[in-house]
Parts: structure tokens; sequence; C-alpha cells
């Protein structure tokens, strides 16, 4: 005798003498479902939306920008963030700034960087992330932000 049918043995014994299953009625019967309704339920997880289809660059940045003001916390902060660098866009100077200020006020250094290393990830060349560092550049000189580039020079 093999081990599984003596554990399915032993398993048959253990079970409570007070389930009893209810005797199936026609009206509990399962009906056969159409091909339509089948295939109208195909999909294993239901569309999410945001409910921002319709959002501007303008308004989006706003959006964000009033987002960032209010964080209390680094959870906050870092949700935020990944929300912000979600989307298809790179975020304007001013939801940057106002992340930036954000991770400041949570005292939140790494998380600082991590912002430029997201402006460097989502822009589509180096000109562009040139662009954006001098944009930024009294803010991260006031902040005390430094780049990962300039922490690890050696490492690319």
């Amino acid at each position: 005798m093999s081990f599984l049918s003596v554990f399915r043995t032993a398993s048959r014994a253990v079970r409570p003498a007070s389930v009893v299953r209810a005797p199936l009625v026609r009206s509990q019967m399962q009906i056969p479902v159409t091909l339509a309704a089948r295939t109208a339920n195909f999909g294993t997880t239901r569309m999410l939306r945001s409910g921002h289809e319709d959002e501007t660059y303008e308004e989006f940045s706003a959006r964000f920008e009033k987002e960032f003001d209010g964080v209390q916390d680094v959870f906050e902060l870092q949700r935020n963030l990944n929300n912000c660098f979600a989307y298809d866009l790179v975020p304007s100077i001013e939801v940057l700034t106002a992340a930036l200020k954000a991770a400041r006020r949570v005292n939140d250094f790494p998380t600082a960087v991590r912002v430029f290393e997201g402006i460097k990830a989502k822009v589509e060349n180096q000109d562009q992330y040139k662009q954006y560092l001098d944009q930024l550049d009294g803010l991260r000189q006031e902040l005390g932000v430094a780049l990962r580039e300039e922490m690890y020079p050696h490492e690319e």
C-alpha cells in the first residue's frame, strides 16, 4: 500500500460527523451557460479606471503638485512618486520641485536622489536630462541633493 493511499484513507476517517451535505435540489443545479455569457466573463481581472483619462498635462501637473504639497511621511512620498512616474510622460519642473521639497520635509535623502534617477530613466536622451538638471540645479544645491553620477562616478 503506497503512502498516498494510506494518507487518503486516514484523511477520510478524520472528517467530522457533524458535516452533512444537503441534498442537491433541482433549482440549485447549474444551468448550462451560453457561449456569449462565457465570453463576457473571459478575463481574469477587471479593467480599472483611474478617472483621469481626459486630463491635460497642466491638470496632471497641478494635481501632483497638490499631492506632493500634502505629503506627511515617506510612504506617501514614495507612493506619489510611483504614481507620478507611472504615466507615459516626464513630470514638469514644478512637480519635481514639489517632490524634492516633500522629500526634504520628510527628511528622506535617498528618495530625493531617486527623483533624479527617475528623470534620467524617463527622458528620451541625455540633452533633455541636462536641461532638467540645469532647471533644478538651484534647488538641488539648496537642498544638498547629490546626483548618483556625483556619488559613484566610476559606476555606469
